[in-house]
């Protein structure tokens, strides 16, 4: 510190006799006193915002006797930016400091001492902290200037916050300084650990203004061959494996096969057993080697004979031969039939049409790899079905070929030439192609319902992993739903770290109907795979009870969590749960799929705020069409969460379930608050039929009602697509000041709907009365409910709560 002039320095130890220097100045008797002191130059290291905390004490000037109308209870701090270290300033330019300083603040004292308290010893010590910024040089001063107060200054530290090093989610995000603005977050990529890649898309993070991190997108995974152990990827070991990126850890070698070095990402068969490339990598090898040739025998319009020669390679007895077919081109919907013989005749098939035949053998160390394929055609469907029917058919087009020859001769004899080439016709044309309602996108994984396999059992080996439920443990139960019990525990996997999952449970007494509609939902959940879609980790079917096995969401629905917290988040997180929302609605929507019930009491959330789309109990898919619907079979629709065109005409679109999350947006920005409140479903369905929505929530920003109000468009082509929601609100996290400006309270009538047509300007302060404006909104019937409750005036209308 340099002092000029008249702050004394008075130097001391503390407990560990380290040196303080305390600066203090009394010259409260005599007038004009302009005392300064500054400190050494201070390098800001980078950083764009300091904080300054000054612990100080301060003189009662009624405690002075004959120094009230000179003495001063405040002092002014200022501060001079410069890029280097000045020399020692002249006295002169100490004085000068309104030239060369920028004020800070003026200080006052929250407690001022007085003479008794010298002589019990009392200190009364103040703290005050300021913050300072922009700042754009290399360094600064501060300085102190006494006006004429009695002061003494204890300690002076300067400080700027930072967001720590931080690994999550394998990603590594470095020492970051906070930008210069209170609001600003400063977006940081963050570098997957060793042996780790980004999934999806690059993990990023931003750094707010006071230090913290906020808002994590992305995640990182480990690379095949490695697993995540203590938030780095540690390499599988000798006989372990890791193929996918999906899976959490190294899982052991299947049956009858081998990994003889670290970091195998897939596993050999031993000597003598086998499997083809196309299996997945979690299948075990086994013994019997293909069948090399399968023949067909006797063909008819709906059936085809066949026979094949036992592998070369049995290995054992041959229990039992199964034959895998479908109709070409339909691969994903295929019929497997048994056999002890090495023949079998297949019925059923449709005349006119190639079928593929694939058999594999099974012996008691288990099934062999399928042949490779083989095509056949069955006969043409003709319409009479009798031998003399068909005979008379054969002659009559004998006949007519003859005459054709005769009119051909005709022309040939008479020196005509025709005058044309009949063009060469394409066979395929004439083909129809089916895909037993299975959606197909080229080059895009796609949804298939579940309701297209004639055996649903199919779908559920297809789609889903069988756990066996000894790996299961049930330790307490969260909840009921629609089929039974859901309950929680750990999943104990061989080879794999034990995981808390949920467990859904199909109750006692069920019926084939009701096991089918229970295992549906795993059907659809299976083919999913998306940081914000619920993962299934598989089902138990051949024990009881019946379960569904999920991942465990530690904070359950996010309607009952944010009731729970209500207030309790900054607009940033809430803003990073709708994000993390729309990006898994953005997938299914890339995939084809509605899923005609999003609410918030469907979105689960774990303990890291991430927010994952489930229950697909009323999920549908689309067809292969940008406008085509689905039309429900029957059923209870969500009514305040669904698009007026779905509740009229039941057809449900990527569209509605745009509607449908402007919804979820309003329950979550009002912390759960039940969509519409107490109104009744058809009142809802009036209003929104004539043009009224949801206010917007309290403290809500704008431009999050503005999206809102997008999503709750009437015609369903202007709504926003979920892929320019998802790149809306990254940009809203980007720049937080564009989140400041809030819904004006002017403009909202708590528990009161609104017009469309209306969001800028004030609806309700056109009407003079209660009454008209009741009518104005098309609630008239209400107006003497008002009265009597004392709502006579548009003033008292416009103070009511939800209380």
């Amino acid at each position: 510190f340099v002092s000029v002039p008249q702050w004394e320095e008075i130097g001391e130890v503390d407990e560990d006799y380290a040196p303080i220097h305390t600066y203090q100045v009394c010259r409260v008797m005599e007038q004009n006193q302009n005392n300064w002191l500054h400190t050494n130059w201070i390098l800001t290291e980078g950083a764009q915002r300091v904080f300054i905390e000054l612990k100080f004490t301060l003189r009662d000037c009624n405690s002075l006797p004959g120094g009230v109308g000179t003495c001063k209870e405040t002092f002014n701090m200022y501060y001079y930016e410069t890029n280097g270290d000045e020399d020692e300033m002249e006295d002169g330019e100490m004085r000068d400091g309104e030239s060369r300083y920028i004020k800070i603040d003026t200080i006052a004292a929250d407690e001022s001492f007085t003479e008794l308290d010298l002589g019990d010893r009392v200190m009364k010590l103040n703290t005050e902290v300021r913050d300072l910024g922009p700042l754009n040089r290399k360094g600064f001063y501060l300085a102190f200037q006494d006006l004429g107060a009695c002061i003494a200054l204890v300690s002076v530290r300067v400080f700027y916050k930072r967001c720590p090093f931080l690994v999550k989610s394998l990603a590594e995000f470095p020492d970051t300084i906070p930008g210069s603005e209170a609001s600003q977050l400063v977006e940081v990529v963050g570098r997957c650990v060793n042996n780790s890649l980004p999934l999806y898309e690059p993990p990023r993070m931003h750094c707010s203004t006071e230090g913290e991190w906020l808002v994590p997108i992305g995640k990182c995974v480990c690379q095949p061959g490695f697993e995540e152990i203590n938030r780095s990827c540690q390499v599988c070991k000798v006989g372990f494996y890791r193929s996918l990126l999906e899976s959490l850890a190294c899982s052991k070698c299947p049956p009858h096969s081998v990994a003889r070095q670290t970091g195998a990402t897939v596993c050999s068969c031993e000597d003598g057993y086998y499997k083809i490339d196309s299996d997945p990598p979690n299948m075990a090898c086994t013994p019997p080697s293909p069948v090399s040739v399968v023949r067909k025998g006797h063909t008819g319009k709906s059936s085809i004979a066949l026979s094949w020669a036992e592998p070369d390679r049995p290995n054992g007895i041959i229990l039992e031969y199964e034959i895998k077919y479908f109709e070409k081109e339909q691969d994903s919907s295929y019929t497997i039939i048994k056999s002890k013989d090495t023949e079998m005749v297949v019925e059923g098939l449709k005349p006119s049409s190639v079928y593929i035949f694939q058999v594999r053998a099974r012996t008691s160390a288990g099934y062999g790899a399928f042949s490779r394929r083989f095509e056949f055609q069955t006969s043409p469907y003709l319409t009479a079905t009798s031998e003399r029917a068909q005979a008379s058919i054969v002659a009559v087009a004998i006949t007519l070929a003859l005459v054709l020859l005769a009119v051909v001769a005709g022309f040939l004899l008479s020196g005509r030439r025709c005058g044309y080439s009949k063009a060469k016709q394409d066979p395929e044309e004439e083909k129809m192609h089916f895909h037993n309602g299975h959606i197909k996108f080229p080059g895009v994984r796609t949804y298939i319902d579940p309701l297209t396999y004639e055996d649903p059992n199919q779908a559920v080996h297809e789609f889903t992993q069988e756990i066996d439920v000894s790996f299961i443990s049930i330790e307490r139960i969260i909840g009921a739903g629609e089929f039974g019990e859901v309950c929680s525990g750990p999943l104990r996997l061989p080879g794999k770290r034990e995981i808390q999952v949920a467990i859904k449970t199909l109750k006692a007494g069920y019926t084939e109907q009701q096991r089918r509609d229970f295992l549906w939902e795993a059907s659809i959940m299976g083919q999913f795979n998306h940081p914000n879609i619920i993962r299934l980790e598989g089902v138990v079917t051949k024990s009881k009870p019946v379960m569904i096995i999920t991942e465990y969401m530690e904070n359950g629905s996010l309607d009952t969590f944010l009731k729970k917290n209500d207030g309790q988040f900054t607009v940033i997180q809430l803003v990073g749960m709708l994000r993390g929302i729309a990006s898994g609605m953005r997938y299914l929507s890339d995939m084809g799929y509605v899923h005609r019930d999003l609410a918030a009491r469907n979105i689960l959330v774990n303990s890291n705020l991430v927010c994952k789309v489930s229950d697909f109990g009323l999920s549908r898919v689309l067809e292969d069409d940008p406008e085509a619907a689905y039309t429900t079979r029957g059923g209870k629709i969500p009514i305040r969460w669904t698009a007026p065109e779905a509740i009229a005409y039941r057809k449900f679109t990527s569209a509605s379930d745009v509607w449908s999350y402007g919804i979820v947006m309003w329950e979550v920005m009002s912390y759960g608050e039940r969509p519409y409140w107490e109104m009744s479903n058809q009142d809802v369905i009036k209003a929104v039929e004539e043009s009224y929505r949801l206010p917007g929530p309290m403290d809500c920003p704008e431009a999050l009602y503005h999206l809102m109000m997008d999503c709750w468009q009437r015609e369903r082509s202007n709504r926003p697509k979920f892929d320019e929601i998802v790149c809306l609100l990254d940009k809203l996290i980007r720049n937080p000041s564009s989140l400041k400006k809030l819904v004006n309270s002017s403009h909202r009538v708590s528990n009161l709907l609104v017009e469309h047509a209306s969001v800028e300007g004030d609806s309700h302060t056109r009407s003079q009365t209660v009454g008209e404006w009741l009518d104005s909104i098309k609630m008239g019937r209400y107006t003497e409910l008002f009265m009597e409750g004392g709502y006579s005036s548009l003033e008292t209308v416009a103070q009511m709560t939800s209380e």
